[in-house]
């Protein structure tokens, strides 16, 4: 009979309760799209670096840019080593200025860098540099 009587009230509150259901599950959905959506652009985004860096690790200039290292300081002081794509080079007794050019030289070649080794020996820097591409 209480029932009945309050059939009304009733209706509203599942009526309510729906809503606030709907309310709630379209949130969590419009969430959950937001997160997909940002990780596909993420995703994307990685794609375009990678395929702009096989560009440039590509080129067929990069080994002639590589070997220009030989060229920055005297033989003398330069044992190198080349095998495909890999180079393997040891600067003994560099001076100061020797080392900038050498260093500043690598710094801006596309190429992945295994090994940067620089010592202190007085007034002399040895540098050891390990690269691939």
């Amino acid at each position: 009979m209480i029932a009945k009587r309050y059939q009304n009230e009733w209706i509203v509150l599942a009526a309510f309760l729906l809503m606030a259901l709907s309310f709630i599950y379209k949130n969590v959905q419009i969430a959950s799209q937001q997160e997909m959506i940002s990780g596909t652009k993420k995703t994307v985004q990685e794609l375009k670096e990678v395929i702009a860096l096989q560009k440039i690790w590509a080129d067929k200039k990069t080994t002639q840019n590589v070997t220009k290292l030989q060229t920055l300081v005297p033989d003398s002081k330069l044992t190198w080593s080349s095998k495909k794509k890999n180079v393997t080079a040891s600067y003994k007794g560099l001076t100061s200025r020797e080392l900038n050019a050498v260093t500043s030289k690598i710094m801006t070649l596309p190429v992945e860098i295994k090994k940067l080794a620089i010592e202190n020996k007085g007034a002399a820097y040895d540098l050891e540099f390990q690269c691939k591409w």
